[in-house]
């Protein structure tokens, strides 16, 4: 048997867009942990960069918002102005699983190869499955950077700020944490929190908060500075209401304006949790890391070329993610190779459709071919509705045509 549509995920993309095939009755099977890195790759305690009502995810009829959520289960929720908790975006999640999701399979898929049909996925159930289409809503699990330097060491020295749930082992620890943007600043903050002694080094001169927006906004204000599900600002607001329209931009222009736009910045609320408890190295710049009797000494170099060294029992780097096809090792080596790339990422027909006919990219992935609104959780509403109305419409079309084969390019600017 082979199925019409696989979606390979469940976090605010797979989901969403599972609760619009699922509405439209386009046949499809959804694997994945509900969540899985928002429960199991994040620290406790850390807090959402968007704003409450920018953090949803995307039903049909737009009835259960993180608003509704929070009030059922009577937690305390404002559109602006109050930091969202990790756990309550995570469980919220989960109940919309429950609730527009119910026939997720709770699996992970191993391998996806092309096949005469389409592809030919492999679970970790052992089942062995066809489908002729496939989505693939992986997040950011697959795409932790770590610098060179930092990367040939023990994990038990050095890891990825995603490799943590939980923090507490590092009570009573000194620790370096590498990094200026959200997850370095709130690494910092949960590390004081449990008794660690805190460095915190980047190359950045200065590390730049976001501001608190919940204070009333002036008409000039809002006309200078429009508020966005990215944050106030005109780049945002384009980014957010015309997809499409950066979609048309030269392909130059969208990998530098990813790159650039909303770049590292801690929450306003981590700026009390930090300052006085932190010990800030910032504009340095890691020459080289040693390691003797079980510890760390990083040697850095300031922008005035002066050297220090910083001690450590552990170094997090909170350095961020870059989607690479490349590390989606569950692809077979001719899928990777055949699709094409910009800056990585795959390049992405208006219907998320890489080169490789029948596989698509939602979420981060297709940033840089639908902007910097991918990156976040408001993006998955755009996304979920126009590739549904895809997949709805072509699902005669793809059952009727050739069978899909790497070979069968689409054109990646329709």
């Amino acid at each position: 048997m082979t199925v019409d549509v696989v979606v390979v995920g469940a976090g605010p993309y797979g989901l969403s867009l599972a609760s619009h095939l699922r509405a439209r009755r386009v046949e499809h099977r959804i694997f994945g942990v509900p969540m899985n890195a928002w429960r199991a790759q994040m620290p406790q305690g850390m807090f959402l960069k968007s704003d409450g009502w920018a953090s949803n995810l995307y039903d049909p009829d737009g009835v259960f918002p993180l608003r509704e959520f929070c009030i059922a289960e009577g937690l305390d929720y404002a559109d602006l102005g109050l930091p969202i908790a990790r756990e309550v975006f995570a469980d919220y999640g989960v109940e919309f699983q429950r609730r527009f999701v119910p026939d997720l399979e709770a699996t992970h898929v191993t391998a996806i190869e092309a096949a005469l049909q389409g592809f030919r996925l492999t679970l970790s159930s052992g089942e062995n499955l066809t489908a002729r289409r496939v989505v693939l809503a992986v997040g950011i699990s697959h795409f932790a950077q770590m610098p060179s330097q930092l990367a040939v060491l023990p994990r038990g020295l050095v890891s990825h700020s995603s490799h943590h749930p939980d923090l507490a082992v590092f009570a009573g620890r000194e620790v370096v944490v590498i990094g200026a943007g959200a997850s370095a600043l709130d690494c910092a903050a949960l590390l004081v929190k449990i008794g660690a002694s805190v460095r915190l080094t980047a190359r950045t001169a200065a590390v730049r908060f976001n501001d608190r927006g919940s204070r009333p906004r002036q008409l000039m204000d809002r006309l200078r500075a429009p508020n966005s599900g990215l944050g106030p600002g005109w780049r945002s607001r384009l980014a957010t209401d015309l997809p499409l329209v950066f979609h048309a931009m030269p392909e130059r222009f969208r990998t530098f304006v990813v790159r650039k736009h909303l770049g590292p910045a801690p929450g306003w609320w981590t700026r009390t949790m930090v300052e006085g408890k932190v010990d800030f190295h910032l504009g340095q710049s890691l020459v080289r890391i040693n390691e003797a009797g079980g510890r760390l000494w990083l040697e850095m170099r300031g922008q005035d070329g002066v050297q220090s060294t910083l001690r450590a029992d552990h170094v997090i780097a909170a350095t961020g993610y870059h989607p690479d096809v490349a590390r989606l090792g569950f692809l077979s080596r001719t899928l990777r190779a055949s699709i094409r790339t910009a800056d990585d990422a795959p390049v992405l027909s208006r219907n998320f459709e890489s080169s490789v006919r029948g596989l698509y990219f939602i979420g981060p992935a297709s940033a840089n071919s639908f902007g910097p609104v991918a990156r976040f959780a408001f993006g998955a509403g755009f996304t979920a509705k126009r590739l549904e109305r895809h997949l709805h419409r072509g699902r005669a079309v793809e059952a009727a045509r050739p069978n899909c084969s790497v070979g069968a390019l689409p054109d990646v600017a329709q």
